[in-house]
């Protein structure tokens, strides 16, 4: 795996100079046949989606977390082909081979470490961005899952955030006057704690107990024995993909689907402790009884005081239809820019209204609908396209918006079906 900035510029280059050259080439075919080619028809084609998919699974780390935001999608924004080929980045990475994981293993271990287990399964059952996991069973029958680091990944993730901001800058998609840093620096500090293993543990063996009496959730034990800063060692518990359900009966995809919305609000108005990473191969499924495996505690964080009480009031002034309620509590969260138009006050207002009218509405939401985000995403594509409207809210934010995004493209995924009335009751008192 390349680790210095320059390697890792290098292979994203390369990566672009590919496409381009695909491109070039499907364009010229095209014409020599007598058709108009559209750009979005050359960019947007299963032999660009593979490449992409191949270049960061090898790349893996921070340009491989960016490729797993572009997998979430289902279909609405990727054709659907795509968005399969994509899907590989969620738990699928290059692995280590066998001779550079003993060396990682021999370092965090000792020599002589695989006399300690019963079996230890070289070929990994999945690999991620930030490690790659074995499962192992112990000679005390421990059936672990052992997470390993890639060597290297910690001094990648500095230069990956570097080097995204850099081709943003080049390439002319930020505007000068914004200025990245404080979302780059957080971004940098959030990467690194997903790297920390030890505190990964301490986060897991955290939400284990807050979960402790909900039968829906099953959060692995930590095993302290075989952990270190870059392995994490849990039991084993066997489970499928959360997307293995979208073959399920509609009843169970709607429960799993309620579930997780009941989680996320548990974990913003009464925990203050958020899994923020919602790549689905962090949920899994067990069907021996059902319950909901939660995986990948790196991401996990706590906000300051006042955001859950301000996230409060705005759902309850969403709910109540107050666009002035909405637009204060938006404006206190920092969420938008200080000097924006009325105009374009307006139109936010607006778009809020829209987003909240499931819940306003009542009675059961079905995530399937098609006209719901293509509405949300039309009016939000027209204000994200004015640049002067660009706007780096608080990071807080930003990760809060990347998990309510992702659980919301879970479900659709699953086409559940939620009454969502009694799961924002509680916090509407």
């Amino acid at each position: 795996m390349p680790s210095g900035r320059l390697a890792r510029i290098a292979a994203i280059g390369s990566l672009a100079t590919g496409i381009g050259g695909a491109v070039l080439a499907g364009g010229a075919r095209q014409l020599a046949t007598g058709q108009r080619p559209r750009l979005s028809d050359l960019v947007l084609t299963p032999g660009n989606a593979r490449r992409v998919a191949d270049q960061l699974a090898h790349l893996r780390g921070a340009a491989m977390k960016l490729g797993q935001l572009l997998s979430m999608d289902a279909g609405e924004v990727l054709p659907p082909e795509l968005a399969a080929i994509l899907s590989r980045l969620r738990s699928d990475a290059d692995p280590m081979p066998p001779q550079q994981l003993r060396r990682v293993l021999d370092a965090a271990w000792g020599q002589g470490w695989l006399a300690r287990f019963q079996r230890f399964d070289v070929r990994p059952i999945a690999a991620a961005s930030i490690g790659q996991v074995h499962r192992a069973q112990t000679r005390d029958g421990r059936d672990l899952a052992i997470k390993v680091q890639y060597p290297g990944i910690r001094a990648s993730i500095d230069s990956d955030v570097d080097n995204v901001a850099t081709l943003l800058r080049l390439s002319g998609m930020v505007p000068a006057r914004l200025d990245l840093r404080p979302l780059l620096e957080e971004a940098k500090r959030q990467l690194h704690e997903e790297a920390d293993y030890r505190r990964e543990a301490a986060q897991m063996q955290r939400f284990a107990g807050l979960l402790a009496g909900d039968a829906a959730f099953r959060v692995p034990v930590a095993q302290a024995d075989w952990s270190t800063d870059s392995v994490l060692a849990m039991d084993f518990i066997d489970s499928q993909p959360i997307e293995a359900l979208t073959s399920a009966p509609q009843a169970e995809r709607d429960r799993v689907a309620r579930d997780l919305i009941r989680l996320v609000l548990a974990e913003v108005f009464d925990f203050n402790l958020i899994q923020t990473d919602p790549n689905f191969a962090n949920f899994r499924y067990s069907p021996s009884d059902g319950r909901i495996v939660l995986l990948d505690f790196g991401a996990t964080r706590s906000f300051g005081p006042d955001m859950a009480p301000g996230l409060r009031h705005l759902l309850r002034a969403g709910v109540a239809g107050e666009d002035a309620g909405v637009m204060a509590v938006l404006d206190r969260l920092g969420f938008l820019p200080a000097d924006m138009s009325a105009p374009h006050r307006a139109e936010v207002a607006a778009l809020a209204r829209i987003g909240f009218a499931p819940l306003r509405q009542g009675g059961v939401f079905d995530f399937a609908r098609r006209d719901f985000l293509a509405e949300m995403r039309e009016r939000g594509m027209a204000l994200g396209l004015d640049r002067d409207l660009w706007h780096v809210p608080p990071p807080d934010l930003l990760f809060l918006n990347r998990k309510f995004g992702g659980l919301y493209l879970l479900a659709t995924k699953l086409a559940a079906r939620v009454d969502l009335d009694p799961l924002i009751a509680p916090y509407l008192a």
